[in-house]
């Protein structure tokens, strides 16, 4: 099955296709000649999802998904959530973001937070949504060098390690991103 995911995120198309069972060629918008950076203008994680699934879909006919993640900070209200990728300004740097958030973050108790992920795939006319979230919390300093975004600052719960100083196939085991996906495997295995 030719699946195509609503991404032009090499690191994300890397590490979903390393998941995927090798019955699925996974494409990312890139392959299919779309260089459209597709609008996220829903208030919520799910909408973003949605938003990026149904464009491929309506534009091209292809079956299709797409993710979207957000950090929720317990202390921060659950910013910066939807606007993660956005959050320290619109040109999407990851180091401004981290920088942001634990300058927001240097006076506050609390350093809960939660990655969540929501997939929505669009396939034979139906939509499917997946939720991966794990929980863990902000550390005061970047560590490691795997991984994106904020992985260098989250230590997910139970471990002592940041995404960012575990291996591809470590983080995928406890991952948001991995849970969702593993979701996704398990339906498309049943179809």
């Amino acid at each position: 099955m030719k699946l195509v995911f609503a991404s032009n995120n090499t690191h994300k198309i890397a590490e979903i296709s390393a998941m995927l069972p090798k019955s699925i060629e996974l494409v990312g918008l890139q392959d299919i000649g779309c260089d459209v950076d597709i609008p996220e203008t829903a208030e919520t994680i799910e909408g973003n999802a949605q938003l990026k699934a149904d464009y491929v879909t309506q534009h091209y006919g292809l079956p299709c998904f797409a993710d979207d993640t957000g950090l929720e900070v317990e202390a921060l209200n659950g910013a910066p959530g939807v606007h993660s990728a956005r959050y320290a300004g619109e040109q999407k740097n990851a180091l401004d973001n981290m920088n942001k958030l634990l300058f927001e973050l240097d006076n506050k108790a609390s350093r809960k937070a939660q990655f969540k992920t929501v997939i929505a795939l669009n396939l034979n006319g139906e939509t499917h949504h997946f939720t991966g979230i794990v929980s863990g919390e902000i550390i005061r300093e970047k560590r490691g060098t795997q991984g994106f975004g904020y992985d260098p600052v989250f230590v997910p719960t139970g471990q002592s390690q940041t995404f960012a100083e575990m291996d591809a196939s470590e983080k995928a085991a406890l991952s948001h991103r991995g849970k969702a996906v593993q979701q996704l495997i398990t339906f498309l295995s049943d179809k």
